[in-house]
């Protein structure tokens, strides 16, 4: 025998209460209540851009205007702040993944950080350093590469870095600067292992 929860289906697939239950006579939940509800709970998993809490509180029909002026107070208090998530996600995805300042552009754009604040924080990752990455890059995937032909090798890895988002011309750098730095009966040995 099925339990009844007090709602019943209406009309478009919405829940409304059965007229004359609890569920009919409690209020409705406040709003803003909810809103903050839904932003902490959001914060709590991740750090989140004000996009994509907005889009939370959208997906939960909180109002507009309650969703802005919860926004606005987390971001008065400093707990929503687009620019140091920018920041924090470029350090953290260059250093940790070793994405190119095209890829992070991308991801940030693509989580509702404005063009402005995306520019900041990439600008912060200079020329050298994106070639130091790239370089790393390569380091770590030569061993694995080292039974292939010289030309598949570097097919290969020039297609992981253009997936990392480095341009041609800093993919073929770092490769050739790398491959100086190994001879090729290197290469071979490692092969060997």
């Amino acid at each position: 025998m099925a339990r009844s929860s007090g709602r019943a289906r209406a009309g478009g697939g919405h829940d409304q209460p059965v007229p004359g239950t609890a569920a009919d006579l409690t209020p409705d939940a406040d709003p803003a209540a909810v809103a903050r509800a839904i932003v902490l709970r959001q914060l709590t998993m991740a750090p989140r851009t004000r996009a994509q809490l907005s889009a939370a509180m959208a997906k939960r029909e909180v109002p507009d205007e309650v969703a802005e002026a919860v926004l606005d107070r987390f971001a008065e208090v400093n707990l929503v702040n687009d620019e140091e998530f920018a920041r924090q996600w470029v350090s953290s995805r260059h250093l940790g993944r070793g994405l190119a300042r095209r890829a992070l552009a991308y991801e940030l754009r693509h989580r509702g950080v404005d063009d402005q604040t995306v520019q900041a924080a990439v600008d912060e990752i200079d020329d050298d350093a994106e070639l130091q990455a790239a370089r790393d890059l390569v380091r770590r995937r030569l061993p694995s590469m080292a039974g292939d032909d010289p030309a598949r090798r570097a097919r290969r890895i020039a297609g992981m870095l253009a997936r990392k988002g480095y341009g041609s011309a800093t993919a073929m750098r770092a490769l050739r600067e790398v491959l100086d730095e190994v001879p090729d009966d290197a290469l071979a040995e490692l092969d060997d292992d």
